[in-house]
């Protein structure tokens, strides 16, 4: 033991990384993180009957961990760039190990509730990882390891399904829970032990007012959008929350711009690089989840309908698989393309590849290898955006910034899902169908929902246009270092 603490602490300190098992390792950190995402998709209908509650309540197993992510990703990516970015990817694993492990404790809804938040706080591994990435890899490595890191979020939730659904239908769903810690501990060992501690950070004071500001206004925000559809649109609570969400936000945005040390740094996300990438970012997370809102339906629908394919979920899962292999794919493409072109025209292929699969998707619905097809089509679009993305971060970032600004990025992204969500309900809710007495959404109603998604692949293509253009600079000497902020730009733009 003495032998591991001792190799860990030169690993942290001043060992030489090695790129690819740091790749590797934070690859997996973030497929395990992703995993949790779609643990409970399987037993989501039967959490009523398993915890003893409403399935409105049990509802907040779900929510709670959207909210949860949703305050953690800049807060612990700012903390990061602080005090280092290896150090809060660890302490976010132990809060995904120690979720998990009172979920697979829990019999009732509240210790439930809590385990989920907790799992919900380890969302900012991915872009921490990223962030390690450029600070420890060396520049040539850096597109394509960034590339591969952001896809695991896809592969970690495409596989997990499946996954889920087995242990689900032959095990105690307790296992589940047990399963995630257990990858949970492996990452972190593994962490430890292989991923070296950067050396850039920024010191400095926490904004702990910024910090409250913003999760005040994003748990408001998203309570809103999240529940509005149980609560009626119109009602007091949604109108409230949503009212206070932009006062609160305008306020926080007020103090970040006159602090000298803010928790997220406004005039760095008004560069126009920045500013475009993130507002593609929401589009996006909006094209991409509708996706994941209309295929599980489309399978699982009784056959009788006319339209759906009465497949179990684990035959969901199965088709959804292949998506997360192909995201995987697409990783090194994607990087190829942004070495020799720049990152904004890979965003900009990518969401056209998004586009057509959900063009594609309105013709072909009716068989199940034709969801795997757009299944495939879409996760291809989508491992070129995911590796795209954080390239462009970084291009117009300081090194000191990256941890807060990649998971700024990946806030955009979560909250563009939470609006496809809000949206896709609104809009399954008032095309329905009767079938046998109980009202169904309609197979135009799907039809719908995919043509949105396909709208707003095109508008992150229009909005990824408006990204600046940089003619790539004079490639760099090769080096077995880390990159440095010069070479990093050369190999992003």
């Amino acid at each position: 033991m003495s032998d591991v603490l001792a190799r860990s602490a030169g690993v942290g300190k001043s060992a030489e990384p090695r790129p690819n098992a740091v790749v590797a390792v934070l690859a997996l950190a973030g497929i395990v993180v992703s995993l949790m995402q779609t643990l409970v998709i399987p037993i989501v209908p039967e959490l009523p009957k398993l915890l003893g509650a409403s399935a409105s309540d049990t509802a907040w197993a779900v929510t709670a961990t959207l909210l949860a992510a949703a305050v953690a990703t800049p807060v612990v990516g700012r903390l990061g760039d602080m005090f280092g970015k290896r150090r809060m990817l660890l302490v976010s694993i132990v809060l995904l190990v120690s979720g998990s492990v009172v979920c697979a404790l829990a019999d009732s809804l509240v210790p439930m509730i809590i385990g989920r938040a907790l799992q919900g706080l380890a969302a900012a591994v991915v872009p921490l990882g990223i962030s390690v990435m450029r600070d420890v890899l060396p520049a040539e490595r850096l597109a394509g390891s960034t590339a591969l890191m952001s896809a695991s979020l896809g592969v970690g939730g495409a596989l997990g399904l499946p996954s889920a659904a087995f242990i689900a239908d032959n095990f105690d769903w307790h296992v589940l829970f047990w399963t995630s810690a257990v990858l949970g501990v492996v990452s972190f060992l593994l962490v430890m032990l292989l991923v070296p501690e950067s050396k850039v950070r920024t010191g400095g004071r926490f904004d702990l007012v910024g910090s409250l500001g913003l999760s005040a206004g994003l748990v408001s925000l998203l309570l809103a959008v999240s529940k509005g559809g149980d609560w009626g649109w119109t009602s007091g609570t949604t109108v409230g929350l949503g009212v206070g969400a932009v006062a609160i936000l305008l306020g926080w945005g007020w103090w970040e711009l006159r602090g000298s040390q803010p928790l997220v740094d406004l005039r760095t996300t008004a560069r126009p690089q920045v500013l475009f990438t993130n507002l593609a970012s929401i589009a996006l997370g909006v094209s991409m989840f509708a996706m994941s809102l209309v295929l599980p339906q489309l399978l699982q629908l009784p056959e009788q309908t006319g339209y759906g394919l009465g497949k179990s979920m684990m035959t969901v899962g199965l088709v959804l698989a292949p998506q997360g292999l192909v995201m995987m794919a697409m990783a090194p493409v994607s990087a190829a393309i942004t070495k020799a072109k720049g990152p904004k025209l890979t965003l900009m292929i990518g969401a056209l590849i998004v586009a057509a699969g959900y063009s594609l998707n309105i013709v072909l619905m009716s068989q199940v290898w034709h969801l795997i097809l757009v299944s495939c089509v879409i996760g291809g679009g989508i491992g070129f955006t995911y590796g795209a993305m954080p390239a462009l971060i970084m291009g117009a970032v300081d090194p000191s910034q990256t941890g807060a600004a990649n998971s700024l990025n990946t806030l955009m992204r979560s909250l563009g899902t939470s609006f496809a969500s809000a949206i896709a309900g609104v809009v399954l809710a008032q095309m329905t169908t009767d079938f046998g007495g109980a009202a169904l959404p309609s197979e135009n109603g799907f039809k719908v929902v995919m043509a949105i998604g396909a709208g707003a692949a095109l508008l992150a293509f229009s909005v990824a246009s408006f990204i600046p253009r940089h003619r790539p600079a004079q490639a760099a000497p090769a080096t077995d270092g880390p990159a440095e902020p010069a070479e990093v730009t050369a190999a992003q733009t």
